[in-house]
């Protein structure tokens, strides 16, 4: 489709009805006496627990517990260990798919455990390395997935492979997620990806995850050559295939950065990414644990890593097939911003679909999410 000027800056919107009413798991915690607790209530809605893979029945426990005063991180933990113990009432055998189930809703509460951690420390690293060993357990189970751990020039990074599931693999595409939402928390899309014949490889990028947590691997001011390794092995796998990339949230601005730079990048997906990472040090909180991803330095320091991931520099402008998606109620990225990001590529084949009460990376409607980036790349890798 590159090239057709039909396709050449089209804006798509996705309108929903939105009534403004909220049940009891949406409402404002204002009310809650703990400042972790209202942060978390206010920060992991139930749409974005459940898109991190935690079950809606966890879900509905955690925020309901954390809302009648009990910790956050106490909450978490403990139903992630419910979980991994087997009721009485079972009278049969437990199955491998009941295993499963149990493992990775183990994992997705231990990683909800430690995200009001802002800082590193020993105890968040050793939640999450426990919760990698869940999810890489149920993997072994299921089949479906497998762990890698690339060698780049800056240090070990952790991912996921999730080959295609329909026979031929019409391309690779990496996929990586932001500041505080990682590679296991898109397993989803992983999925999604794979069952329309992507082989997708989702990965801790510097500074995340277990590639941060368990191999001390964190973003510094040369962090494009571990991306440019990690393309490498993509580039030599057998057989040969076109290579795309979707970011999410923060993802989706080092996703343009490299799609702008690196011609190995047939096709490239923002989702939720700003056009200017260096100006999240407005919020403190926030910069906090955008901080954490390069370690122990100082804030001047830190911005000056961020301020090395570039988007929409007018310079070096994407030019590859661009989807920009958008939540038009994201309270981050505002539509003012992700318009200028799409208005800065190059590209003859870009496409901006907006979900008109869409939140932060569209948490609110996965499944049209994963349908609408899965469709497209899968196109777009087909055609390439």
């Amino acid at each position: 489709m590159s090239g057709q000027a039909e396709v050449t800056a089209r804006e798509r919107k996705i309108v929903h009805a939105y009534s403004g009413h909220r049940s009891s798991a949406h409402a404002a915690p204002d009310d809650v006496a703990s400042l972790e607790s209202r942060a978390a209530l206010r920060q992991l809605s139930l749409e974005r627990l459940m898109a991190y893979g935690v079950h809606h029945a966890d879900a509905v426990e955690l925020r309901g517990r954390v809302w009648a005063g009990e910790a956050w991180r106490e909450v978490a933990a403990g139903l992630a260990e419910d979980c991994l113990q087997l009721p009485e009432r079972e009278a049969a055998p437990v199955t491998r798919r009941t295993r499963i189930n149990r493992l990775l809703r183990a994992s997705a509460l231990l990683r909800m455990s430690q995200m009001m951690m802002l800082q590193n420390s020993q105890q968040r690293s050793a939640v999450f390395a426990r919760a990698g060993q869940l999810f890489e357990e149920a993997a072994a189970l299921a089949g479906d997935r497998s762990r890698l751990v690339l060698t780049t020039p800056n240090g070990p990074l952790t991912g996921w492979l999730y080959p295609s599931l329909v026979g031929e693999t019409l391309g690779r595409v990496l996929v990586i997620g932001g500041v505080e939402g990682w590679a296991m928390d898109f397993a989803e899309m992983g999925l999604a990806l794979a069952e329309r014949g992507i082989e997708a490889l989702v990965l801790d990028g510097p500074g995340q995850g277990e590639s941060r947590m368990v191999h001390g691997h964190f973003l510094t001011a040369d962090w494009e050559i571990a991306y440019q390794a990690v393309f490498d092995t993509l580039e030599r796998s057998v057989p040969a295939r076109p290579i795309g990339m979707i970011g999410n949230s923060m993802g989706g601005s080092f996703a343009m950065h490299l799609a702008a730079r690196d011609p190995r990048i047939k096709a490239c997906c923002n989702n939720g990414g700003t056009s200017a990472p260096f100006m999240a040090r407005a919020n403190p909180t926030f910069f906090l644990k955008m901080t954490a991803h390069i370690g122990d330095v100082s804030p001047d320091e830190a911005a000056a890593v961020w301020a090395t991931v570039k988007p929409a520099d007018a310079a070096v402008p994407v030019r590859c097939p661009l989807l920009v998606v958008h939540g038009g109620l994201d309270p981050l990225v505002s539509n003012e911003d992700a318009r200028h990001l799409f208005s800065r590529a190059a590209s003859s084949d870009k496409q901006m679909v907006v979900f008109s009460d869409g939140d932060h990376c569209i948490y609110n409607h996965a499944d049209d999410k994963h349908a609408l980036i899965g469709d497209w790349m899968a196109s777009r890798l087909a055609a390439g």
